[in-house]
């Protein structure tokens, strides 16, 4: 397998679960600030040009980082980073979604629309620029309503699952992009922590 890797919290999504799951996969780097990712041979495993994309030993590419990491738990089933059960996988499938709606939608959409604008705007479309303070404020709220219904230790009660890792990679995306998280939420700011002292947080 070869996995196309790039900044950004979809690649570190998936850098992170292949290091939980003690992984070694080839990687390709591709520089998006150049648009390396939009340009050249890269336009040949994924014509949208986005990053991570997994090429499999038959050849052929999974996209879409949710995507990636159920196939890659599926093939490499242990330790279990979605669920061993039908209800476990349910529940972190339910939690990912949370996410990605509540959180991650939001929170990138606002950054393209704002700070990011100059990198996106030539490539893809963007919403108007005074939209963005109310995406990034949607954010927050995600925020404040994963901490009142997260578990103690975990996001999905006491397992570390693909939600922690998916909810990790965009938090510290936005602390580098002028949305960082709310300074009151404990439950969120204590789960950080534990999240941060994890190998894969620093895996590259």
């Amino acid at each position: 397998m070869i996995l196309y890797d790039s900044i950004g919290p979809n690649p570190r999504v998936v850098t992170m679960f292949v290091a939980e799951k003690g992984l070694t996969i080839e990687k390709r780097m591709l520089d998006i600030v150049k648009g390396e990712n939009r340009s050249g041979s890269y336009l040949d495993v994924r014509r949208a040009g986005t990053t991570p994309a997994l090429v499999l030993d038959d050849g052929s590419t999974l996209c879409e980082t949710i995507a990636i990491c159920e196939y890659l738990d599926e093939v490499h089933p242990e330790p279990a980073l979605i669920g061993t059960t039908p209800k476990e996988r349910a529940e972190t499938r339910m939690w990912v979604r949370r996410i990605d709606l509540t959180v991650t939608e939001p929170m990138t959409t606002g950054f393209r629309a704002a700070e990011g604008r100059p990198m996106f705007e030539p490539r893809m479309r963007v919403i108007r620029a005074d939209a963005a303070d109310d995406l990034k404020a949607l954010a927050k709220d995600g925020l404040t309503a994963i901490e009142a219904e997260m578990g103690d230790q975990w996001i999905v009660g006491d397992r570390f699952t693909l939600a922690d890792i998916a909810l990790f990679a965009f938090i510290e995306f936005g602390a580098m992009v002028g949305q960082p998280m709310p300074g009151d939420l404990p439950k969120l700011a204590a789960w950080r922590e534990r999240v941060a002292a994890r190998p894969s947080a620093t895996a590259g």
